[in-house]
């Protein structure tokens, strides 16, 4: 089979915030890559430096507090962190969309919706504001959005959560991004217009747009992902294909996380849970990050830290554990 061709790949990323508390990393030194045409899923607890990762790619850390500190973040061969605003901003939106979590935040609440859709396809087509316009009502046709010709014309407050967040969907997709980034995309929305979501998703997919997917639900995760990443504490704990993952989990954090799952069959029995609390970003363990929670923990892994090591044609993890197996 032919070599999968490349589109993002992300060097020992890290990402700082200087606070009154004091300086943490949001991000720890991450490495990974997406394939064209692929759906790689991004996993890990609230606060282990998923959407942040998301935003560095943008560039869209406020800066203060926030600083990103090293690395190289390559899309079609070029570094973005070297680009000037200009070139970023076309960059936004065009090569690269973003879903973003908080749709009432992304939306301006003095435009109408049509308005707002058709200045994101203008700002990147030459094309005129009729056509633009007709574009904009069928991607809102496409997400769920009934009386979409209505919608053009009404303001983000007017609308419920839910439908903010299919619009965002819609102005994300519309321009065919090489990469789309998807942070919790379906999170305030019903079961139906979830699946409505992934199916688009997957369209995409076959028409070899990337997408970066965020989110919680390993479910989600399982239907849609070919490769996952599991983010702890701003650190990756593992990455590998999607069976790599669920079939082959090497790391204490990924195994808690799949137990921690709901079963169908599983009666009035309690869910499993990662025992303890992920730790404040101000006190990181010295060594492995996932030392005070792990059942597994011994000396070295308080005391060092875990490198990411190849167990077998890319499945990768930052476990002592797993290496001396």
């Amino acid at each position: 089979m032919p070599e999968p061709e490349k589109l993002l790949e992300i060097n020992n990323l890290t990402v700082c915030f200087k606070t009154d508390e004091g300086t943490f990393k949001a991000v720890d030194d991450v490495s990974f890559k997406i394939n064209r045409g692929e759906i790689v899923g991004l996993v890990g607890e609230s606060g282990c430096g998923k959407s942040v990762t998301a935003l560095s790619l943008l560039r869209l850390i406020p800066s203060p507090p926030g600083n990103i500190e090293k690395g190289e973040i390559f899309l079609n061969n070029t570094d973005l962190l070297r680009l000037n605003a200009d070139s970023m901003r076309k960059i936004r939106g065009n090569a690269v969309s973003i879903i973003f979590q908080e749709p009432a935040a992304a939306l301006s609440p003095l435009h109408r919706i049509g308005r707002q859709m058709v200045e994101a396809v203008q700002f990147h087509e030459k094309i005129d504001k009729k056509r633009a316009w007709k574009i904009s009502e069928k991607w809102l046709k496409s997400v769920g959005i009934p009386d979409a010709g209505e919608m053009m014309f009404a303001y983000p407050f007017q609308l419920s959560g839910g439908m903010q967040q299919r619009v965002m969907i819609a102005i994300a997709l519309m321009l065919k991004p090489d990469l789309l980034i998807a942070d919790e995309p379906t999170t305030a929305l019903d079961v139906t217009t979830q699946a409505q979501v992934f199916d688009l998703m997957r369209k995409m997919k076959q028409d070899q747009t990337s997408i970066l997917l965020i989110t919680h639900d390993m479910g989600v995760v399982w239907e849609t992902c070919d490769r996952v990443i599991i983010m702890y504490a701003s650190r990756i704990a593992e990455k590998g294909t999607k069976n790599d993952i669920f079939l082959k989990s090497a790391h204490p954090y990924t195994q808690g996380l799949l137990k921690s799952i709901p079963k169908l069959s599983g009666g009035s029995k309690r869910l499993t849970t990662i025992p303890g609390h992920v730790p404040s970003p101000f006190q990181y363990p010295l060594g492995c990050h996932y030392y005070d929670r792990c059942p597994h923990a011994f000396d070295r892994c308080k005391k060092e830290k875990p490198e990411l090591a190849d167990l077998g044609n890319g499945h990768m993890t930052a476990c002592f554990l797993a290496l001396k197996k």
